[in-house]
């Protein structure tokens, strides 16, 4: 199996020659404002590492360029905001610059571009204190606001898809941590938006991936996301289910996970035969049917690409 080949049957279910890796890392900021720069960041990254499939990073576009979100005082003033559109450089420029990255890898793998949930596009310009405090004040605000942005999400994603020639999203879903909102707050806040832009990318490619993010250090509510489909579910091994094979049963789907990503674990100070013996082990647990080998989460810049060249290399030897 070339790259390709092995990463599509593992997204199908099938069995592969050895367990696929992936792990990313974040473009550091001084690349952001060159196109070109930003792709040849994320090509040298695929290279380094030998990773068998790339997550293409969103960095420079996270937050959402609303003028209303700019002096956001009160929930009511959500109902103002209005769609970007097609043509709006937030949409275009990300469009144009993954035709740069997937040009650049010339068919060789699968990628996949990453694509925040509404509801975390607003939290990232606004933050998580004031989001928190507006959607208490006016559910109903909040939920015009997250269709509003699930709307041009679905532009970017057919962009993505169709123009750029990415073959997925990997779609983040944050915000479901068991101590932010009830069960019944995020089924009824949350949901809506994330579903729009989910069951859209899902109409237009099988390829999509779905993150359940664990990044704030809490367990996520994983019931919230009961219904939220996709090929692949990248998991928090370290935060939500460890065993693997659990994963697997709950999710019903190709689970993609195994390391802890947080700086000064595992991943960051063990030995190259640690490494190895842990990447053996976690296959050993996965299988070669359903399983991906990553991480919980973006890898810290600090670590070195060699080391997540370990454990791909590693993984071709079993």
């Amino acid at each position: 199996m070339n790259k390709r080949e092995r990463v599509i049957a593992a997204f199908k279910g099938q069995e592969v020659d050895h367990v696929p890796v992936c792990m990313w890392q974040h473009v550091p900021e001084k690349y952001w404002a060159d196109d070109n720069q930003f792709a040849e960041c994320q090509l040298s990254a695929y290279k380094n590492t030998d990773v068998d499939f790339m997550k293409l990073s969103g960095d420079k576009y996270f937050t959402w360029p609303s003028p209303v979100l700019d002096h956001l005082e009160k929930a009511e003033d959500l109902y103002r905001l209005e769609p970007l559109g097609p043509n709006h450089p937030h949409i275009r420029g990300q469009i144009e610059r993954t035709k740069k990255i997937v040009a650049g890898l010339n068919g060789e793998c699968v990628a996949l571009y990453l694509v925040f949930v509404p509801l975390s596009c607003l939290r990232l310009k606004i933050g998580y204190p004031k989001m928190m405090r507006m959607i208490r004040e006016n559910p109903d605000a909040m939920k015009h606001a997250c269709s509003v942005i699930a709307e041009d999400l679905k532009l970017l994603v057919r962009g993505i898809i169709q123009e750029a020639g990415a073959d997925g999203i990997f779609y983040s879903v944050q915000n479901g941590e068991a101590d932010r909102f009830t069960y019944e707050e995020y089924r009824d806040w949350v949901t809506p938006s994330d579903r729009i832009v989910l069951d859209y990318a899902n109409s237009i490619s099988d390829m999509n991936a779905i993150h359940f993010c664990a990044w704030e250090g809490t367990p996520n509510r994983l019931s919230v996301w009961e219904d939220y489909h996709a090929p692949v579910i990248s998991w928090s091994r370290y935060m939500d289910i460890m065993d693997i094979q659990e994963a697997k049963k709950h999710f019903g789907c190709t689970v993609w996970g195994g390391f802890d990503n947080r700086p000064g674990t595992f991943l960051y100070t063990a030995s190259r035969e640690e490494i190895e013996q842990e990447t053996a082990k976690l296959i050993q647990q996965g299988g070669k049917q359903g399983y991906i080998l990553g991480a919980d989460c973006s890898i810290h810049g600090d670590l070195q690409e060699e080391r997540i060249r370990w454990v791909a290399e590693a993984a071709r030897k079993i």
